[in-house]
């Protein structure tokens, strides 16, 4: 169901709310470069929403601020807290325990840094983001994230993220990695292998 959401500054955002019947639990998915193409309607987060449904999980899709349905203009990843959090507020909402976040590239650094900043616990996801880029927010510095259950997930032919550089990140954080072998940036043929891991990885047996 597409509906929308407002942000704290008065942004309208386009948001796809996918429900099931007798939720466990409300995922928030996050997509890629606002300014490259990236979209809540990518086949990829299309593939998450669908597993995570499969899973018993209401999962909420929007589109970043200058996207799509979405009013306001592209924040260079600083304003786009402000749409997690909007985003967050409606996963918590659904009436289902809000279980974590996750994103692909733009999406998966925007989102820890929105775990960085609102302390969040709730497990994580970051498929395939740069670990400092100047197109993406860089990933934030251990020290300002709790802990909590966080993997990444990265292909080692993936043009824009060094994996090496990102399982290191990860460490620092006592994050896990999962790299997909042959796989480049964009994982092509293999949405749904990554679907079925993201969900594993955010909720485990708990769903």
């Amino acid at each position: 169901m597409t509906d929308s959401i407002v942000t704290a500054d008065g942004v309208v955002l386009e948001v796809a709310v996918d429900r099931v019947e007798e939720a466990v639990g409300c995922i928030v998915v996050c997509h890629p470069h606002p300014q490259h193409g990236g979209t809540m309607r990518h086949p990829m987060l299309v593939a998450i929403a669908r597993e995570g449904g499969s899973r018993r999980l209401d999962v909420v899709r929007f589109n970043f601020r200058g996207v799509g349905g979405s009013g306001g203009a592209h924040g260079g990843g600083e304003s786009e807290l402000l749409d997690i959090d909007a985003a967050v507020e409606l996963a918590t909402a659904t009436g289902a325990a809000f279980v974590g976040i996750t994103g692909w590239s733009f999406g998966a650094a925007a989102a820890l840094g929105w775990q960085a900043r609102s302390r969040s616990e709730v497990a994580y996801v970051g498929i395939a983001p740069p670990v400092d880029s100047v197109l993406t927010p860089s990933l934030p510095p251990a020290r300002t994230l709790l802990p909590a259950r966080r993997t990444f997930i990265v292909g080692d032919r993936d043009q824009f993220v060094d994996a090496d550089e990102l399982e290191t990140y990860a460490q620092s954080i006592g994050a896990s990695t999962v790299r997909y072998e042959t796989a480049d940036h964009f994982f092509l043929l293999r949405h749904d292998r990554l679907a079925a891991d993201v969900i594993e990885a955010l909720v485990g047996d708990e769903a």
